[in-house]
């Protein structure tokens, strides 16, 4: 076909697209890429961890309800003020839940997570109502020692099953969702005795609670609940990562962390 024979509307076809580009060259209307199309970075495994431990600011709001129980229950007891016991149980029952409550107030006040707030109030509510029936004490940690060894069991059935729930929570946390862990078998011996580790560390860490629950210590049982919980859980936070980290880093790059 010769120039000048091509059909009609070709001719202008070729002209308006011609005339397209200029304008698209001169205003400078080229697709801008959206940074929100790219896809995020995912989390480290030590920003993860920061995260489920609420850093040191969560740290100090869970402990903040148990450490005025403990307070009020002391002071306003037999020990300082002399209050019949069951009065004094109720103001450390009040002040408990009245912290708990102002912390979620606060965090919801500036717009912030109230995630581990609402977490932590629904525990003390529970531990509160508990101590507030029998008029014991050492039953408002009650809950949370019964929690802590289910987590134990439930973590102990995991390994027997050959599904470490440690695996899991690393595939989520730190494998952006992906749970082909399965077909590494190191990486699976790993989860297993991982898992164990954490089935040890909640052990201990809820049959002290429970032996001092038994014993009717409940302000000793408080103030270990403070001083007891959260070292053990954070190194063995911080022992999981090392262990996993140390078994990724020699794996192929599209099974690492």
């Amino acid at each position: 076909m010769t120039t000048g024979s091509e059909p009609r509307h070709a001719a202008h076809e070729t002209v308006e697209e011609r005339l397209a580009e200029e304008v698209v060259e001169e205003l400078d209307l080229h697709a801008v890429d959206d940074p929100k199309d790219e896809e995020e970075p995912f989390p480290s495994m030590s920003e993860q961890i920061a995260e489920q431990l609420g850093g040191v600011r969560g740290l100090i709001e869970s402990s903040l309800p148990v450490l005025t129980f403990v307070v009020l229950n002391v002071v306003l007891g037999d020990t300082v003020a002399g209050l019949e016991k069951r009065t004094a149980l109720y103001w450390a029952i009040g002040g408990a839940v009245f912290t708990a409550l102002a912390i979620g107030g606060f965090r919801l006040a500036r717009k912030q997570p109230v995630r581990h707030a609402v977490n932590g109030l629904f525990g003390i509510a529970v531990g509160a109502f508990l101590a507030w029936r029998t008029g014991k004490a050492e039953d408002f940690y009650l809950p949370g020692i019964l929690l802590t060894f289910a987590q134990a069991a439930a973590l102990l059935v995991s390994v027997v099953v050959r599904k470490p729930i440690i695996g899991y929570v690393w595939g989520i946390m730190a494998n952006k969702g992906r749970q082909d862990w399965f077909g590494n078998a190191r990486l699976f011996r790993t989860f297993q005795w991982l898992t164990l580790v954490w089935v040890a560390s909640l052990s201990v860490r809820a049959g002290i609670q429970f032996v001092l629950y038994q014993m009717g210590e409940a302000n000793a049982l408080g103030i270990t609940r403070i001083l007891i919980s959260w070292p053990i859980y954070a190194a063995t936070f911080a022992f999981t990562a090392w262990a996993i980290h140390r078994v990724t880093s020699t794996q192929p790059k599209e099974t690492a962390v």
